[in-house]
């Protein structure tokens, strides 16, 4: 095995969390190759207007954001190999990473392979990302201040998501499959309490309406399957995140949901296998929780590496 293909440091995903850990093991001396199959930024890069991430008065889109993290991780040395990771062998010494363009080694590996919004399965859903339809409220509430929103799904995600849009939206909908909540007490409360929070219960989304941009819904009783239409300014998904983690099945300890367990200190139950960003078992999944990760990830793999 070559210089060339040892590496101290892998991280697999190129988002927020994955370039952070890149920048700063760069910097610190190790050489550290990033594996990212799309392009750099994950779910980010797909956000047109980011307006939370310090820094940015006048915010930033997520596609810009993103080339800037993974630039400014290159500038100090750190490489991106665009390929799809096949196989993992994260027990051996070093560690192993079957790739689309060869096989590649490393002393510690980082997983920031991110989750994905589970979607509703509905047409055109994807191509209205943005332009009124969203999965993150704490990302996009602010740009439906005054607005008629809608908020799918019955769980604690949904039900916070609905309480964080009642404080900017005009009114909130949330529709939910079932006649009560699957939240904790605690938010159903708060939501019921609401008076400009209204429910939906025993329906179901059938179609999303729009012209340019989302204009309202199509609902469905899933008890007679009678139809009525919705008007509203925009739809927050809420129907829950699926961790990027297949291949780690068998590999790494992983929580019910398939989310990586690892605690602050982003130290897996694997020597020198670190998970940061929405991948691993977190309470808040923000650009800002990925890029901190990514940074206390470095500092425990050159304690690792030391």
């Amino acid at each position: 095995m070559t210089n060339r293909e040892l590496y101290d440091m892998i991280v697999i995903g190129g988002g927020p969390a994955g370039y952070t850990a890149a920048l700063y093991a760069a910097r610190a001396g190790l050489s550290v190759a990033v594996i990212e199959r799309l392009g750099a930024g994950g779910q980010m890069a797909l956000t047109a207007e980011i307006d939370n991430y310090p820094g940015f008065p006048e915010g930033v889109d997520g596609f810009t954001l993103a080339e800037n993290m993974k630039k400014q991780a290159e500038r100090f040395g750190a490489e991106t190999k665009s390929t799809e990771v096949l196989g993992l062998s994260l027990a051996a010494d070093p560690k192993v990473i079957e790739t689309a363009a060869g096989t590649l080694a490393a002393r510690t590996v980082v997983i920031a392979t991110g989750a994905n919004p589970r979607e509703l399965g509905l047409e055109e859903e994807r191509s209205l990302v943005g332009r009124g339809v969203s999965y993150c409220a704490h990302c996009d509430g602010m740009f439906y201040r005054g607005k008629t929103v809608a908020v799918v799904g019955g769980g604690n995600s949904a039900a916070e998501d609905a309480l964080l849009l009642s404080r900017v939206a005009k009114k909130v909908i949330l529709i939910h499959r079932r006649d009560a909540l699957r939240a904790t007490r605690v938010y159903q409360k708060s939501l019921f309490e609401a008076e400009n929070v209204e429910f939906c219960w025993n329906s179901r989304v059938t179609k999303i309406l729009h012209g340019e941009r989302v204009e309202g819904l199509l609902i469905a009783d899933v008890h007679t399957g009678e139809e009525r239409e919705l008007a509203l300014d925009g739809v927050f998904v809420s129907v829950g995140r699926v961790p990027a983690t297949e291949l780690l099945h068998g590999q790494i300890a992983l929580d019910e949901a398939g989310y990586i367990l690892a605690g602050e200190d982003t130290k897996t139950n694997v020597p020198g296998v670190y998970a940061i960003g929405d991948v691993r078992q977190k309470p808040l999944r923000q650009i800002v929780t990925a890029v901190a990760d990514g940074a206390v990830a470095v500092a425990a793999a050159e304690e690792y590496l030391a």
